[in-house]
Formats: structure tokens, sequence, C-alpha cells
């Protein structure tokens, strides 16, 4: 088996020089998406829309085994629905976007583009909802969102992105914390199964929960520079919108209650997640079980007799298989440039398949994530590339996890802690008082936030290193996307 070092791409800046131009290069080179003529605003082209497209495939189907089902509500919300939950209008007001006039006429009540649906959906639930046997309401929709950003980066933040959004009501608070905890551990189980991505789960501190929300709970992965990137948040809302909007029931005993609400969310900053976690210097790679291709078949010497016709057999052997396949005879572009081409797109296996190769009945199988190479015989050849897909999963996730433990510091020490921000950042585990002013201080100073305070508890010291008052928590503090 040998390894393939030698480098092809020189249109992307090495990450160890320049991390965000990094991950620009590799955004544009690999075409993913493009810029549109409203600032801020992507346009997600074929190859980044089918990322998309197999992080809805595997959610929504967890989705639908945990009874949930899909809607869909209206993009534009009257401001008068947005000023029923105080908290929340405050929290979203500097970055909604405004419709006020139809037509050439203006509108009597302006419209905001959502932000999120919380409102408009609670007062569709007050009309729906009767009695306490009519609990729970699970509804998930699929849209898109507006939030009118200052600072913008292709998927990462951008003033409109893909996202879902879970919207769902309970009789009691036990059964609204129980679907919380449930979507979050969902969540992580797609970021692991799927894209291979280890995450760290907890609840964000009230300084970072979600405008209106009893209590947020996240899962934060980290990135190849050492920053932490919200991946997916889960809130438990109590009853602080359905009171607002007056939705009620008959209860068991006949009485009139509120019920209990939670929404929870991902969007399309996963992939910029995907890209910045596995990405590497020669451009993206991919975890095989969401990569648009997962092999792709490359015919050398492709003229002579009998090259394609193998390549198509063992394309329709490993299509039959379910494995997402493409063949790429095209004969304007060197064998060279299509590994290249290939490499830089991230596609998890390349088969290479020639004269010298049908004589020994065998073909040369490269894998993204190692740059390995070897010859496979030809015989089961399926079999061989769908168990090396889920080797590179498992090595791909093994891989990040080993990253992240190397880039996770335990601090008991402020300045030690400043020092390590600017040196080499990561995620630092350290006790906390729980106060506000606290937390704030400490992101002034350093541009590090409480992350998560996360489940898996562990105890550094007995004092919050930041302030010196009695620790409450152990929490994950980093700079975050």
């Amino acid at each position: 088996m040998e390894t393939n070092e030698k480098q092809f791409v020189q249109e992307i800046t090495p990450m160890e020089v320049d991390f965000p131009q990094w991950y620009t290069d590799v955004i544009k080179k690999t075409d993913l998406v493009d810029y549109s003529p409203v600032k801020g605003f992507m346009v997600i082209k074929p190859y980044g829309y089918a990322l998309w497209e197999e992080i809805q495939r595997d959610m929504d189907r967890r989705f639908k085994e945990t009874g949930h089902k899909n809607c869909y509500f209206p993009l534009l919300i009257p401001e008068s629905l947005l000023n029923k939950e105080k908290e929340h209008v405050e929290g979203f007001a500097p970055e909604v976007a405004w419709v006020t006039h139809g037509g050439s006429e203006r509108l009597a009540e302006r419209l905001c583009v959502r932000p999120t649906s919380e409102t408009i959906i609670c007062s569709m639930y007050a009309k729906w909802l009767n009695s306490y046997r009519d609990l729970p309401f699970l509804y998930n929709q699929w849209c898109s969102v507006v939030r009118w950003e200052k600072s913008t980066r292709p998927f990462l933040r951008t003033s409109e992105f893909l996202w879902q959004e879970g919207h769902t009501i309970h009789e009691t608070y036990e059964e609204a914390q129980e679907e919380t905890l449930r979507m979050l551990q969902v969540y992580k189980a797609s970021a692991e199964e799927l894209m291979a991505i280890p995450v760290v789960v907890g609840q964000k501190s009230d300084r970072e929960k979600f405008a209106g929300a009893h209590a947020t709970y996240t899962m934060e992965a980290l990135m190849h520079d050492g920053k932490a990137l919200q991946a997916g948040t889960s809130h438990n809302l109590g009853q602080h919108f359905t009171k607002a909007f007056d939705i009620n029931f008959q209860g068991r005993t006949g009485e009139i209650e509120f019920p209990y609400q939670t929404s929870w969310g991902v969007s399309t900053r996963l992939i910029g997640g995907i890209i910045m976690v596995h990405g590497d210097n020669r451009g993206l790679v991919l975890p095989p079980r969401m990569a648009p291709i997962q092999a792709v078949i490359i015919p050398i010497a492709q003229n002579k007799g009998g090259v394609l016709e193998e390549a198509e057999k063992i394309h329709n052997e490993l299509k039959n298989l379910g494995i997402r396949v493409e063949t790429d005879a095209d004969t304007t572009n060197t064998v060279g440039w299509k590994f290249n081409e290939y490499e830089m797109k991230g596609v998890p296996v390349r088969i290479e398949i020639g004269p010298r190769d049908i004589k020994k009945s065998q073909v040369m199988v490269a894998r993204r994530d190692t740059l390995e190479k070897e010859a496979v015989p030809i015989e089961n050849l399926g079999l061989h590339i769908a168990k090396l897909l889920d080797d590179i999963h498992d090595n791909m996730f093994e891989k990040a996890k080993k990253m992240r433990d190397e880039k996770t510091y335990t601090i008991d020490n402020y300045d030690d802690f400043k020092k390590k921000m600017k040196e080499s950042p990561g995620f630092m585990k350290a006790m906390w008082c729980g106060d506000r002013e606290c937390e704030e201080a400490i992101k002034e100073e350093t541009g590090a936030t409480i992350r998560c305070i996360p489940f898996e508890q562990e105890k550094i010291s007995d004092v919050c290193p930041f302030c010196g008052k009695k620790a409450k928590h152990m929490v994950y503090l980093a700079r975050a996307y």
C-alpha cells in the first residue's frame, strides 16, 4: 500500500498559513456555492446542495422515527405577533428584515421575514389546540430564514440560510424536557453517524440561551483552527410563548391549562462544520455516508479494448449495492487532472482501471482520508468498497476526535487560559461560578464564550479561576464561529 504525498492543488491557501482564506478557497474551488447579487445571500450550487440533501434525508428519517410530522408555515410574520413575546423580539430585533409594501401600496402593518417561526406557529397552535387529548403536537418544518447579518461567510453565517425547526407542545413540563433532550441526542447521533463529527453536548448558560427559552441545550464541535461551532440547539421554552399567545387546553381535571413548548433546529452551517473538521490542504474530505459521490471510477487508457466495458461492469455492481458511484470517461481532461479534481472535491474512494489492471484482474483503489492506494481484486469489488466506506467513516471520526482531544485543555488559572487562547486555541475546560458578570468579563477580555455546561461534569477545582468565587459548574469555553 502506498501513500500519494504529491501536492496537486496550488490554488488553495494552506490552512496553517491563513485558515479563513483556506476555507474560502476550498468552497470556491469545489463549486459548493456562489455569491449572489444581494450581499450576504449565497447561492448553493448542486454539489453543495447535495450535501444538504443528505443531512436532510438522514435527519428527516430520525425525526419521523421519533413521531414527528412535517408541515409548513408562512414566510412573513405580522409585527404584532412578533411583539407578543418581549424577550424574544428583543433578541431578534437587530437582525429582522421588514416588508413594508405590497406592490406599490404601503402595508397597514409591517411584516417581518421570519428569523425563526415560534410566533407564527404559536398563533396557529392557539387555534388548533382544544383538549389534552390533542397533545402532543410534534411538528417540524424545513425552510429558510433571514437574519440580516453584518458580517457573513458562506454556510457559517449568511443572511439567509436553510434549516429545519421543530416546534412541539406537551401536556407537562417533564414531557417537554424529555423531548428537548431527546432531540439533542438525535442531532448528536446524526453528527457522529452521518457526518463523522464528534460533539460535546450540554446546556447553554443563561447569557447564551435562546431568546425566550427556559433552557437551551447545544452540541458543540471543534474546528481545525481551534474555534468552536454551535452545530445544533434544542430549547425547552416552558410556558413563555404558550401564555403570551394564549395557547391553552382543557386539562384532565377540566381546568384550563397552558402546554409546555420546545423548539430545536440545525442548519446549513453544518456543511461549514464538515469542511472545517475534515478538510485538508488538498480540499474537501467528505464523510462517505453523506458524500454526493462515494466512489469515482477513472478509466486509464480507455481507448484500449475492454477498459470502458470493465469500468461499466464495476459501475453497475457498485450501483446495485446502493453506492453512489460515477464513472469519469471524459476525454477532455487528463487522468492526472481527474485525480486532482476528485481529491479536491473530497470523493471518499477513487477506482482506477486500465489494461494492465484488467490483465491482473484487479483495480487500484485510493482512499481520500489517508491518501493510501492499493491493488484490489475485481472479484467481489463491490463488497470491498462497501466495507471500505465504513472504514473511512470510522477513521474520519476517530481522527476528528483525536484532533479535538489534543486541542482540549484543562484550565485552573486565568493567566494560563489567556495564554492558551492566544497561542493554541481550542476547548478550555474550567470551573465557573455561574455569575453572568464573570461570564461577560471573560468574553470582553478574551473573546471566548461559555460554549456549554456539559452533561458529563468533572471537578477541576473548588473555585472559579476567572473571579475566585466558589465554583458551580465545569464548562467548556472557546472562541466560536
